[in-house]
């Protein structure tokens, strides 16, 4: 069969969908790892990668089972779904492609503001660091974190901020993030325009003159 027919369209959709899945079971895998090995204590953070890597398994699922019974509510939900998830994900992508200084400065601050104590001493110990940003604007909290701070550079009497370790790395990792989700949102779009080819062509073996 050519490689336009319906069995390579079937066996590619198939092969992108197990992809989908070991992807999302590595997330799930990670997140738990890291909070057993206790580097990341927040329960919001390891909720919300466990969610995302149960999101793509579940996708994942209904488009290789669409793609095995070629079922056509199946396929047809599972490409509307993934659309929505290819043009979310392009956007941001192109959004952490486009940060300025500036921006992750705000983005920081904000989500600093959102952490617990015990998620920001956990970060202060691993980066050797204290409090965010000594500027004027949050001196009082910057004040705070340095009183409640337990990193090792304490005791030396000379701490940097965290801030400004995390922007000094955060522009390449910007760039890494924003690249790999690009490059998996064009993956996403591969497996839409698989799925909506898939859909409309007919099984050899069913009836000819049936539409499937």
């Amino acid at each position: 069969m050519v490689c336009g027919g319906f069995t390579c369209s079937k066996n590619a959709l198939c092969s992108l969908n197990v992809v989908y899945m070991l992807v999302g079971l590595l997330l799930i895998g990670v997140a738990v790892w890291g909070k057993g090995f206790g580097l990341v204590s927040s329960i919001h953070i390891i909720g919300g990668v466990i969610a995302v890597g149960v999101f793509l398994l579940l996708i994942a699922i209904v488009g290789l089972v669409g793609a095995i019974h070629h079922h056509q509510v199946m396929l047809f939900f599972y490409m509307v779904i993934l659309f929505i998830v290819f043009l979310f994900q392009f956007g941001v992508s192109c959004s952490c492609l486009a940060m300025n200084r500036g921006q992750q400065v705000v983005l920081l601050n904000s989500t600093w503001g959102m952490l617990n104590n015990k998620t920001k001493v956990n970060l202060e110990d691993q980066l050797d660091c204290c409090g965010l940003l000594n500027v004027s604007k949050s001196r009082s909290q910057f004040e705070e974190d340095v009183k409640n701070c337990h990193a090792p550079c304490k005791a030396e009497g000379i701490c940097p901020s965290c801030g400004d370790k995390m922007l000094n790395h955060a522009a390449e990792a910007l760039k890494i993030l924003g690249g790999v989700g690009l490059f998996f949102s064009f993956s996403e779009i591969l497996g839409v325009w698989l799925a909506v080819r898939y859909r409309n062509q007919k099984d050899p073996r069913a009836n000819p003159s049936a539409f499937l």
